[in-house]
């Protein structure tokens, strides 16, 4: 019997000794980015968390997680499967092929979207405004995609802000132009300035991005007439706005504030929203609302913003997961569509929490006169701290070794220069003897730092 050699890979074979590469790749060779500490903060504070797994931790800033159950993912899945086929009245080929298969590019969920936004945020909006992100950072890359168009263009946010907007900008190469916080969130006046100092330079700002309640890092929120001359100054200066809204339903005391979007009568705010907080981050379903109308658009492009970010979607995910998005809508069937019906034992847990660390604040820092400070915020999951000397990642890896307390770098929340004697303590996930601890452990830290 006579045999043919068949073809075959070659085999895999070891460099010699002393091989160099004949094109190494080089970090300032590839996009500038990579070498931006904004990309690195969150892996840097992840590795020193792992690295101190017993000191407690005021650094992450995730949801509770002591009511999750995994057999909650199989009712919602199951209660979704309900909704597609008796209520939208599918078959069992269509519920298979809309669960298994690649999904529409805007998502699975924007009928219900709307009837959440309505239910808990007063919001009015259509299915075909409404995108299914990736998380709400999938949004974010998007939107900063469609608005930047050249090197004259720039955005604007509060200084501080959320480290995951700084960092999806630096991917974009969208340069933040920082805005000044006041004690009520983002100061109108400034932005103001900076819009205007802006276009005085040749630039072009294309909008602000800001959390009006319970901001990440800084806990703060803006009063209703600060919103209400938040949007007049937008319009009057003609710049959109991008409202990320993680936080509003975790409000700890007084009635919430009707968000920008609901006061919005031109149309000129993007909503950004997300289930991370409010249902499970692992989920990493978030949305974009983009009722802005597009001019110019060819024969069979959709009108809207939406329909624009929905084509930069198809080339970046194709489409939100499809479970991930059947176990989010059976959370919302299941609780009417409302998240703030949903979240009421989590809200309850973060306002005990955010009252333990203001109480425990004022007991081991009794002294103003020993240079520690601090906010307090009406809800969310973030207070801000000052303290009398630097607060760098050294510090913070001092402070988790000698210590055992971890905590966050304000200055990790600046687009510039900023926060170098701030920390941000995220209480979400602690109980209030855990705070009392790592309170103890940082006025530890704060006397010994400055007997020196």
């Amino acid at each position: 019997m006579t045999t043919t050699a068949l073809p075959h890979s070659p085999a895999r074979t070891q460099a010699p000794a002393g091989f160099r590469p004949s094109f190494p790749l080089r970090l300032d060779e590839l996009h500038g980015s990579l070498s931006d500490p904004v990309l690195g903060s969150m892996t840097l504070l992840n590795e020193i968390t792992g690295r101190y797994p017993d000191a407690v931790s005021f650094a992450a800033g995730r949801p509770y997680e002591n009511f999750y159950d995994p057999a909650q993912l199989h009712a919602c899945l199951e209660r979704f499967t309900r909704h597609l086929e008796d209520e939208l009245g599918r078959t069992p080929a269509q519920v298979r092929t809309a669960l298994f298969q690649y999904g529409h590019t805007k998502g699975l969920l924007t009928q219900l979207l709307v009837r959440n936004l309505a239910v808990d945020e007063g919001i009015t909006a259509e299915p075909d405004s409404i995108v299914v992100t990736t998380g709400c950072q999938e949004a974010m890359i998007l939107l900063l995609r469609a608005l930047r168009t050249d090197d004259r263009d720039v955005i604007l946010a509060p200084a501080p802000t959320y480290v995951g907007f700084l960092g999806a900008a630096r991917l974009m190469d969208m340069p933040v132009l920082p805005v000044r916080e006041g004690s009520g969130g983002i100061d109108v006046d400034d932005l103001v300035t900076q819009v205007r100092g802006a276009r005085a330079a040749g630039l072009r700002p294309r909008a602000c991005y800001v959390v009006p309640d319970f901001a990440n890092p800084s806990g703060l929120s803006m009063s209703l007439a600060d919103r209400e001359r938040l949007l007049e100054v937008a319009a009057a200066e003609d710049v959109l706005l991008i409202e990320d809204n993680p936080y509003s339903l975790f409000n700890a005391g007084a009635e919430r504030l009707p968000t920008l979007k609901s006061l919005d009568r031109r149309r000129g705010v993007v909503y950004v929203g997300s289930f991370a907080k409010t249902v499970f981050p692992g989920a990493r379903v978030g949305y974009v609302v983009a009722d802005q109308p597009v001019a110019g658009v060819t024969s069979g492009d959709g009108p809207l913003l939406a329909d624009q970010l929905a084509k930069l979607k198809s080339m970046l995910t194709l489409n939100t997961s499809t479970i991930s998005q059947a176990v989010i809508g059976g959370k919302l069937l299941e609780n009417a569509c409302s998240m703030a019906s949903a979240t009421r034992r989590e809200a309850e847990v973060y306002a005990r929490n955010l009252q333990a660390v203001l109480d425990g604040l004022r007991r081991h820092f009794p002294d103003p006169a020993a240079g520690v400070s601090w906010n307090v915020p009406g809800g969310g999951m973030f207070a801000v701290v000052t303290l009398p000397f630097e607060t760098d990642d050294a510090v913070l890896e001092y402070s988790a070794a000698r210590f055992g307390v971890l905590w966050t770098p304000m200055r990790h929340f600046y687009a510039g220069s900023g926060g170098t004697h701030q920390i941000r303590l995220s209480f979400s996930v602690l109980t209030p003897e855990q705070i009392d601890l790592g309170l103890g452990r940082l006025a530890a830290l704060v006397r010994d730092r400055t007997a020196r």
